[in-house]
């Protein structure tokens, strides 16, 4: 399934803070921990905690988001379907990247070891 420019956008647009407390809240839920889903975040994105917390703060948009990551060069590696689209076929950049972190967030709540998550 491919994305449109509608749904580019939309995630472009939609701020980090706002899906934030339901990655924690999902993970968490499953028996993982916050500091378990700052790690996932921290392979991904190069971000501590203290830029994650300016990030929320700062009601940043995926788009703001991801232009500060340095994105990690496994994360190609992440494949599979999430939300209904497999990751290795979309196209747009930014819908890609966060489907990664979702894909990562959704392993981390099924239980998946963090060395497999973290494709080490």
């Amino acid at each position: 399934m491919k994305t449109t420019p509608e749904h580019d956008a939309k995630i472009a647009k939609m701020t980090f803070s706002s899906v934030y407390p339901h990655y924690v809240d999902k993970v968490v839920k499953k028996g993982r921990t916050k500091e378990e889903l700052h790690e996932v975040i921290k392979w991904l994105t190069g971000f501590d905690d203290k830029k994650l917390k300016k990030l929320i703060d700062d009601k940043a948009t995926f788009e703001t988001f991801f232009s500060q990551a340095k994105l990690n060069p496994k994360a190609e590696l992440i494949t599979g379907v999430i939300c209904g689209y497999r990751i290795e076929e979309i196209e747009t950049p930014l819908t890609k990247q966060t489907r990664y972190l979702d894909k990562l967030v959704d392993e981390l709540a099924k239980g998946k070891k963090m060395e497999k998550i973290l494709r080490s």
